[in-house]
């Protein structure tokens, strides 16, 4: 019970990394927000977890949204100590030159605008409670990026430059700022990121790149979360974590 009287939110909750956190903190105690822009699929996973858990429609990349979150996470809970920005968005793995405008601005928009209009909304709710923690699920991409993913990479590197500017800032109000940097992983957006079909053969040639021999797993993930989150962890703040099997050495 690691987290126990803990309030968190998660986005991105109702797949992969997001729903594997939720249940971890969950399990460990803690009440949990289930935000995604899936509603269904944020219904479906808070009804798992049980009563511990409440579920939100919520587009992270539109302030009125990311307000409501907050809001009804207060409402249901009574507060917000832990705010986890997993929600992320890429292009498909091809030429720089073949992505348009349009999702251009929304990886920008769900990776980096996401943190900013969150911050906004969480950090009066967590003075109130004496602190918290923000994590912020970056990526492995903004510190070693693979070549045709490049404007994602460039939202994941602002992600990890924002966590450790947040955290500076931050720090006088008892907040502490993470970032957790997964390698490419077992999760929904797998195809999008290596370009080509989810085949044996294909994720083979990702995996030679990482030297534990594997992907990362949601379950990877959530264990780094709840780390970061653990109240031991109180004199930690400013990291951009690597969970990624030796990909960053």
């Amino acid at each position: 019970m690691k987290l126990e009287d803990k309030i968190a939110i998660v986005t991105g909750g109702a797949s992969g990394f997001g729903k594997a956190i939720a249940e971890t903190y969950a399990r460990e105690g803690a009440r949990v927000m289930v935000a995604d822009i899936n509603g269904q699929g944020a219904r479906e996973v808070a009804n798992g977890i049980g009563a511990s858990a409440a579920h939100i429609a919520c587009d992270v990349a539109k302030k009125g949204d990311v307000e409501a979150m907050v809001a009804e996470a207060v409402k249901a809970f009574g507060g917000l100590d832990i705010m986890v920005n997993n929600a992320g968005y890429t292009h498909r793995n091809q030429s720089l030159m073949n992505i348009g405008e349009e999702e251009f601005d929304r990886i920008f928009a769900v990776n980096v605008k996401a943190i900013y209009l969150a911050t906004l909304a969480a950090v009066p709710e967590m003075e109130k409670r004496g602190g918290g923690v923000i994590i912020n699920t970056a990526s492995t991409a903004g510190v070693r990026p693979r070549p045709g993913l490049t404007w994602y990479n460039g939202s994941k590197g602002a992600a990890i430059v924002l966590t450790k500017s947040m955290a500076a800032e931050l720090a006088p109000r008892k907040i502490r700022v993470c970032a957790i940097n997964p390698v490419i992983g077992e999760t929904g957006m797998l195809e999008l990121f290596m370009g080509v079909p989810d085949t044996p053969e294909n994720r083979a040639k990702f995996v030679a790149t990482i030297p534990l021999g594997r992907m990362s797993r949601p379950s990877d993930i959530a264990n780094a979360a709840l780390f970061l989150a653990d109240p031991a962890s109180e004199f930690i703040t400013g990291v951009a974590l690597e969970v990624d099997g030796g990909r960053c050495v």
